[in-house]
């Protein structure tokens, strides 16, 4: 399951869970280079959010 939103520098951020079922974020810019994503995985998706937000996300991902 993978959640997007594009940010106003038309970043995409996704919200995903990995094959270990943890949620991770992922910022990719508009030339397709992943620029930013977890270091670790987040057992809640809204622990996920929160630390994607802390790192820049102004979107919300649906």
């Amino acid at each position: 399951m993978t959640e997007t939103c594009k940010d106003a520098l038309g970043d995409t951020w996704e919200v995903y869970k990995d094959n270990g079922g943890d949620w991770r974020w992922r910022r990719t810019a508009r030339n397709g280079n992943i620029v930013g994503a977890a270091s670790e995985g987040y057992a809640n998706k809204s622990d996920c959010i929160a630390n994607a937000q802390r790192n820049g996300m102004s979107c919300t991902p649906s």
